[in-house]
């Protein structure tokens, strides 16, 4: 009996070192990454993802990637790659973009490579995806939500196409790109460092594998699934059971002028340890670039999921996935796309109306658990901009992430400052004004928090973010956004408030301000500026029910006014008896919160 007793917490330290070391290869993929990227959209905004996953196409170890990125869809793709190519070498690398075959969106470009041993025998697949600049498309934009199908955005669209053969590049791949994307040199210096990426994950398996035997790594990836699988069981059975359908919207956009309604039904059932949802009850495809790939929306109903059973202790893998179950339909919104239907936004607007719906289901049936609606996106601060650098002569395109927050209040935090969007689960990062400055001729004139733009809650949504720029005084400058949030603001969970809406404004050269669209395209000539409001996020539970010290700091902290702080919260605030100071007026807050 204590032999067993032995050798099981033998197995369980040797499986917990392994977890350890295949999550430090993934970690080092993602450093190589960063630190060579040419875009600022990865190496300052951090937008790409380095998974490993198993040899029939199992997702294992990621290390702070993006969850749109990976939940599901890298399985999609190595399936695809086994389809296209059932004969696989070691130096076979292959590019990857197809929403129609498992990825996200024609803007990520994935490189996946096959790690086969001394045998000729595929062990393992590692995957990087990373956002591009540009990719082609008709606009200088990877967001394009107003393309009315897959040619009209124009994305270069790579099915698992070998750009390298025994470790030497497809030079007709290269100069297809190069041909065909505006800012080449920058492509080119993106793709090194994500062949980078995947060869350093290849090298570091290869070692693994090496050094413990590859029926040793097979047996602790099936433990380490089964770790995983209970871990899910202990997370759903803490919930309550239960059935809910929740009703949610995408703003109308180009292409769909009454907006496009979401419907979630979620069922948990706590005693089986099992959570399904159906999304099959939506409307088909439509002629714009919001519709969803099969990978973002299994993985946007999965985020909900993984959001809304507050347990990060759950490793997010291919074992706990066994226990989340989701129906789609082909031909559907957020289903199973159809050629030629433009998947150009999916990883943001829609996606993150699935993820939120589900969170705020799981809320409805399990108080306690779930979260509010986290802020839409996509506003100006986080569009691309595009033009010619008057320092060197050259173009320049990048995606911004100056300003967005969006954070949903939870059954035990406010809303995360930094969230962005829930596809990112806040790992990527906000620009610096000083560096967005250094590389594009941008100024940025201001960046600020929005008084009384939280969603109300015992614990509130996180506050919006006006940000506002426009281009140095000898260029022009475009700003191509999809901005989602300015109509169906991010709802309130368990009582929670609303967040503010989202918007957007030219400044004129005369000072004047003029509302811009949702969807847009606005080229600013000197002098002009883009003023650019992000989403609140929803805020979670009774603001009533909320510490009115934490009030309190908000108010001094310029978040909330002191009127909100009485009419919303029921906190009344006065000057303290020996200076200006606020304070709480407790005899005055116990009147307001008394009436309901």
């Amino acid at each position: 009996m204590e032999t067993t007793a032995s050798n099981s917490r033998a197995d369980g330290v040797k499986m917990a070192i392994l977890a350890s070391r295949f999550e430090s290869i993934a970690r080092k993929m993602q450093n190589t990454l960063f630190r060579t990227a040419r875009s600022g959209v990865l190496n300052t905004a951090h937008d790409f993802s380095c998974v490993i996953l198993t040899a029939d196409c199992r997702l294992l170890a990621s290390a702070e990637s993006l969850p749109i990125h990976t939940l599901a869809g890298p399985d999609l793709m190595c399936q695809a790659v086994r389809q296209h190519h059932p004969v696989l070498k070691r130096g076979d690398c292959l590019l990857h973009n197809s929403p129609y075959e498992g990825n996200s969106h024609p803007a990520d470009h994935c490189l996946i490579v096959p790690v086969v041993d001394d045998d000729g025998i595929v062990r393992f697949f590692v995957l990087a995806k990373a956002h591009q600049a540009d990719c082609g498309n008709s606009k200088p934009t990877t967001y394009m939500g107003d393309a009315r199908d897959v040619y009209e955005e124009g994305a270069l669209i790579f099915s698992a196409a070998k750009i390298q053969s025994d470790y030497q590049d497809n030079d007709d791949l290269i100069r297809m790109c190069k041909a065909r994307i505006r800012v080449p040199e920058q492509w080119w210096g993106d793709y090194l460092a994500t062949l980078g990426a995947v060869r350093i994950g290849e090298r570091e398996l290869l070692a693994l594998g090496e050094k413990h035997g590859w029926d040793a790594l097979s047996s602790y990836t099936e433990a380490w699934f089964d770790y995983s699988e209970a871990k899910m069981v202990q997370a759903i059975r803490r919930l309550t059971s239960g059935r809910a359908t929740v009703k949610s919207g995408h703003d109308p956009f180009p292409g769909v002028p009454d907006g496009i309604p979401v419907s979630v039904t979620l069922e948990i059932d706590a005693e089986a340890g099992r959570i399904a949802i159906d999304l099959a009850d939506n409307v088909d495809c439509q002629p714009c670039g919001l519709n969803l790939s099969e990978g973002c929306s299994r993985t946007a109903a999965m985020i909900g999921v993984y959001n809304g059973i507050i347990d990060h202790t759950v490793p997010a893998n291919a074992g706990s996935f066994r226990r989340i179950s989701i129906r789609l339909r082909e031909n559907c919104v957020v289903g199973i796309p159809r050629h030629p239907f433009s998947c150009s936004v999916a990883t943001t607007n829609v996606a993150d109306r699935v993820s939120t719906s589900v969170q705020r289901g799981i809320a409805q049936i399990a108080p306690g658990f779930g979260m509010a609606e986290t802020g839409p996106i996509i506003p100006p601060a986080t569009g691309v901009i595009s033009g010619v650098d008057p320092r060197t002569g050259e173009r320049f395109v990048n995606q911004l992430m100056l300003g967005a927050t969006g954070g949903a209040g939870t059954p035990v935090t406010d809303g995360f400052l930094t969230m962005i969007h829930s596809g990112n689960a806040g790992l990527s990062r906000q620009d610096s004004v000083e560096v967005d400055e250094l590389h594009h001729p941008m100024i940025i004139v201001s960046r600020r928090l929005i008084v009384d733009s939280d969603g109300a809650g015992m614990y509130r949504g996180a506050s919006s973010v006006e940000v506002e720029f426009g281009p140095t005084e000898d260029c022009t400058m475009t700003v191509i956004y999809a901005s989602d949030g300015t109509v169906n603001p991010a709802e309130g969970a368990f009582g929670g408030g609303n967040g503010a809406c989202a918007a957007a404004y030219r400044r004129n050269l005369d000072g004047t301000l003029t509302t811009l669209p949702a969807c847009h395209s606005e080229t600013l000539r000197p002098g002009e500026t883009i003023i650019s409001h992000s989403s609140g996020g929803g805020g979670y539970g009774d603001p009533k029910n909320r510490d009115p010290h934490k009030v309190l700091h908000d108010v001094r902290e310029g978040l909330v006014t002191v009127e909100r702080a009485s009419s919303v919260y029921g906190v009344a605030l006065s000057a303290s008896a020996v200076g200006s100071e606020l304070v709480i007026d407790e005899a005055r807050t116990q009147a307001l919160r008394a009436v309901s």
